[in-house]
């Protein structure tokens, strides 16, 4: 069975979150706004001008992480005299925004201000632990109503995040390739919850990809000058748009069970997702058995994008017990059984992860 899911309408261009009321108006009348501190103190302008004193919006503050308590808690604080949120900020909010308007059966309009995960397209919430460790993945109904990507906001923020959003958007062709070798279930919701992917989802993937190699450099220097060039506009919608339906159409392989399971040592939450998932992603390549040729060009790519392909880079000088802990974690995660590897042991992985450092440390030298 072939199966598609999409965010429901995107648009990007710079200055559109000036017109955040108008588009959500589309949905109903009632607006709430989730956002953080930080994003509320920074955008409030935008983000409000356009509202009277007597129209009906209210907005709420979420920090810290993304935890079952931490949604509970965000549900208590609000009723249920709203048609529409509006989620601003980065992954962790706009998750929450997720559950919420799920639960609510509400509209979610999605305004990312970062491109540094593929989060605000999909149909699905990233949980952690109270101890930090992601260890769940829900799948809602629906994918957003709109997403709505300004991006001279994008184009503000530190380079950092839009190469993690690189990182991440990296693995997706390479991990749907996977995914098509073991006939494997992408992310699409569906009755007997065994979609395949489309060849739309393919074909999304593929030009995630070459979109990535083609700008992202010149989207990096652009990014430092907070221009909004076209190449920094290829790259935004490849991070955010291309990702974003590509790896929930196409599945997650090694790339994310790696990436996510280093949050299994303490040290691990330094890096980003998508820093973590490039590491991933040189590894995924190694296990799948890649030519060297397209495994030098991938090191090359990360490391002109400045992406961490070392432990080191990672923030990490793990131990023997501190590897083990990531592979059990990797090998636990849904995602290994995408992976045609015959890597299937905690000493496979232990090794698989010592090459791909080994690897990375001679590309810097």
């Amino acid at each position: 069975m072939r199966s598609w899911g999409s965010v429901g309408h995107y648009i990007q261009g710079p200055g559109v979150l000036a017109d955040v009321r108008r588009y959500a108006d589309r949905f109903g009348g009632s607006h709430l706004f989730l956002v953080d501190s930080y994003v509320q103190g920074l955008l409030a302008p935008a983000l409000y001008a356009a509202y009277d004193d007597d129209d009906v919006y209210e907005t709420v503050l979420f920090e810290g992480d993304i935890t079952r308590h931490s949604v509970e808690r965000i549900e208590t604080r609000i009723g249920d005299g709203f048609d529409v949120i509006i989620s601003v900020g980065g992954g962790t909010v706009i998750d929450v925004a997720k559950m919420i308007a799920s639960k609510k059966h509400v509209a979610l309009v999605v305004c990312p201000t970062i491109a540094s995960t593929d989060a605000p397209t999909s149909a699905m919430s990233i949980l952690y632990s109270d101890e930090g460790e992601m260890n769940e993945i829900v799948i809602h109904r629906a994918n957003p109503d709109l997403v709505l990507v300004d991006t001279r906001v994008i184009a503000a923020a530190p380079r950092r995040f839009l190469i993690s959003g690189i990182g991440d958007a990296l693995s997706t062709y390479y991990e749907g390739l996977s995914n098509d070798h073991t006939g494997h279930a992408n992310y699409v919701w569906c009755d007997t919850g065994q979609g395949r992917a489309s060849i739309a989802g393919r074909a999304i993937a593929r030009a995630c990809f070459e979109t990535l190699f083609a700008d992202a450099p010149a989207a990096l220097v652009a990014c430092d000058l907070k221009v909004p060039t076209p190449a920094f506009e290829n790259v935004v919608e490849a991070n955010i748009l291309l990702s974003g339906i590509g790896f929930e159409n196409v599945g997650c392989s090694i790339a994310h069970g790696i990436g996510n399971a280093i949050t299994a040592i303490p040290e691990g939450e330094r890096a980003m997702h998508g820093e973590r998932v490039a590491f991933g992603t040189l590894c995924l390549l190694i296990a799948e058995d890649y030519p060297a040729e397209e495994i030098d060009r991938v090191i090359s790519f990360c490391v002109r994008c400045g992406l961490p392909i070392t432990f080191g880079a990672l923030g990490l000088d793990p131990s023997r017990e501190d590897l083990e802990k990531i592979a059990e974690a990797a090998l636990a995660a849904e995602s290994w059984a995408a992976s045609p590897t015959a890597i299937c042991d905690v000493a496979g992985v232990v090794d698989l992860m010592r090459v791909a450092d080994a690897l990375g440390c001679v590309a810097h030298l």
